[in-house]
């Protein structure tokens, strides 16, 4: 058996077979991997000098250790690293952004979604990892349960950028009753501007005129969120 301390020196394929991590996801299931070996399983390969597991070490303690952060990287960031080409650098940010929509996929299966954190949690993967604006209308009906979530904006939240016509539009298209805003704020600053606030009045103006229920309005930072609802402002 080659011992552990070989790993380095040698090519997966050479390791072990209960050291490899395909065969170890085979046999122990996926949840007995590292996040180092799960990504070396997608990129296949390391260099003559370090395995794919290493390599995926290496760029992981870049990132301290959080996936977050490896999701943010660009191409040109990964292919830094030695041994990641842009085919490798690809893969793993597709891998990252399939993570994301998977969490988004079960929020949406939700019974309900009738609270500030249910709909911050809708949409934090989507807006997280942003550098501009987006503004979202999501679309429930009467019983809170997610119909669809349309695309406002993108690069800035004014009266100019986000059309209340075209989320209303959305929402008596799909039948939808129950209505909410949500915007990130790449800055990381939760507190909303005065265009924030004008547009949330125009919304719920709106919203009451057509016998719809505007929910709320949701400023999405990464890891924390601001609700107009739960500031009493709606």
């Amino acid at each position: 058996m080659i011992v552990k301390e070989d790993h380095n020196k040698l090519n997966i394929n050479e390791w072990d077979e209960s050291d490899r991590p395909r065969e170890r996801l085979a046999h122990l299931g996926a949840s007995a991997l590292s996040d180092a070996e799960l990504l070396a399983i997608l990129i296949g390969s390391g260099t003559p000098e370090v395995t794919a597991v290493d390599l995926m070490k290496q760029v992981l303690a870049h990132c301290k250790g959080n996936l977050n952060t490896l999701g943010k990287m660009s191409i040109d960031e990964l292919t830094a690293f030695k041994g990641v080409g842009p085919a490798k650098a690809i893969t793993i940010l597709a891998a990252c952004e399939l993570g994301k929509r998977r969490h988004v996929a079960e929020v949406k299966q939700r019974k309900k979604l009738d609270s500030p954190m249910a709909i911050y949690e809708l949409m934090v993967e989507r807006l997280r990892d942003l550098n501009v604006e987006q503004a979202w209308v999501v679309l429930l009906n009467q019983n809170y349960g997610f119909i669809k979530d349309v695309q406002l904006s993108y690069g800035g939240i004014s009266e100019t950028s986000v059309d209340v016509r075209i989320a209303l539009k959305h929402a008596l298209l799909n039948n939808a009753t129950i209505m909410a805003l949500c915007h990130n704020h790449p800055s990381g600053n939760i507190r909303p501007s005065r265009d924030d606030d004008q547009l949330t009045e125009r919304f719920k103006k709106a919203c009451e005129l057509m016998r719809i229920h505007f929910l709320d309005h949701v400023i999405v930072t990464d890891g924390q969120y601001y609700s107009y609802r739960e500031q009493g402002r709606v």
